[in-house]
């Protein structure tokens, strides 16, 4: 029975294999690999993704590099080199513009390097997935780097009519708050705060949460039970601010929610045959 588990679990390798680099550092907490591995070998689909410890020092000249094999079809790029991609990049959608990050690149046919961003697609499927309605509600996110501004732009274009932006980085804020201004000047946004009170939508897109023993991400008391509350660490299932807001009455969604629903996405990016995330869910296997 183990054996067979084990079995089930692996994908084959040939000289036919064709890679999507999956980049970033550190690589211990990567989920990716264990969803969409399993979904290949379930499908019949000759690609694998391989996780690569790329330092931020060498990533400029490595996601050249790793295009120029003839087999790589793509990259997931995570931590900490979203916000670096953009600069690396020959081609890139409005979501990328707009957040000043990228998790997805490829080759195009004239070898041009693409980029597109899901990170917060992925958040708002989710959230739609869950009935919440995100016309004309507020949204505060905390954390303005590759993840959370990309789902402040995804937010921005699904309506939203406030924004919350707070960064430990000021700077870094400000410079999301005026991206998303000249796009969606009709969205009503603030930096500066990260206190709950008053939004609909709250969002933890910083790391705090991977450990057990981290601070909450942002001030708790004023949270209405009301409030959707959502978390981008996939390091753990529930982390204990998004176990606090389900003990105050709120509805969450987990990290790996966004993951799941952003996946299709990718693979429509890449050429791949695409699939539904019920059923990413009901092959992958995720150990936390």
């Amino acid at each position: 029975m183990l054996y067979s588990a084990i079995l089930d679990c692996m994908v084959e390798i040939s000289g036919k294999t064709q890679l999507i680099a999956h980049l970033g550092v550190p690589t211990g907490g990567f989920k990716a690999p264990m969803i969409y591995n399993p979904w290949f070998r379930h499908a019949g689909v000759d690609v694998v993704v391989v996780p690569m410890a790329c330092e931020p020092a060498d990533y400029p000249d490595f996601l050249k590099l790793v295009f120029r094999l003839r087999n790589c079809i793509g990259a997931l790029v995570t931590m900490p080199h979203k916000t670096t991609t953009p600069g690396l990049l020959d081609r890139m959608t409005p979501a990328v513009e707009i957040g000043g990050a990228c998790n997805a690149v490829r080759r195009g046919a004239d070898g041009a390097l693409e980029g597109d961003m899901f990170d917060g697609e992925g958040f708002v499927g989710g959230m739609r997935r869950k009935g919440r309605r995100i016309e004309g509600a507020a949204a505060l996110i905390v954390g303005a780097g590759g993840v959370g501004s990309a789902i402040a732009a995804s937010l921005a274009a699904a309506g939203i009519a406030k924004l919350g932006l707070f960064d430990l980085d000021a700077g870094r804020a400000d410079g999301l708050a005026s991206r998303i201004r000249q796009s969606y000047p009709e969205i009503e946004i603030e930096t500066g705060r990260n206190d709950a009170r008053g939004f609909d939508i709250v969002v933890n897109a910083t790391p705090l949460g991977m450990m057990a023993d981290d601070p909450f991400p942002l001030e708790f008391a004023n949270l209405s039970p009301a409030a959707f509350v959502g978390e981008v660490v996939m390091a753990t299932a529930d982390t204990p601010f998004l176990a606090a807001a389900r003990a105050k009455g709120c509805d969450v969604q987990v990290g790996l929610d966004m993951n799941f629903e952003q996946i299709p996405a990718y693979l429509d990016f890449f050429g791949l045959p695409s699939t539904t995330p019920d059923i990413l869910r009901q092959h992958a296997r995720i150990s936390i």
